[in-house]
């Protein structure tokens, strides 16, 4: 696919970038030297290739969840405000925009 500088500069003016002349030569020899290399890739045989998700052998490496102490949940509603708390549950604000 060949560039021209027209199509760098109208690219640029959709970015709302401004190039200057030697900004726009420089960027369309860039341009083609990346379309180049992309071709280049488009040529190799990679049918037989086994999908590769990653290449370091990591697998993940998650601390494994233990609970410290437990809490009724009577411990953990006393430390709230009376007017905070109803029936044995927290009372936060609406998210929805209205009250219930």
């Amino acid at each position: 696919m060949g560039f021209e500088k027209d199509n760098i500069e109208h690219i640029a003016d959709l970015a709302k970038l401004e190039l200057s002349s030697d900004e726009a030569s420089r960027l369309l020899k860039d341009l083609a030297d990346i379309l180049a290399y992309v071709e280049s890739l488009q040529k190799l045989k990679v049918d037989n290739m086994p999908d590769t998700g990653q290449i370091t052998g990591l697998t993940n490496q998650l601390a494994a969840d233990e609970i410290i102490e437990e809490y009724s949940r009577e411990e953990l509603l006393k430390n709230l405000p009376p007017n905070r708390q109803d029936k044995g549950f927290i009372k936060v604000k609406s998210v929805l925009g209205r009250e219930t």
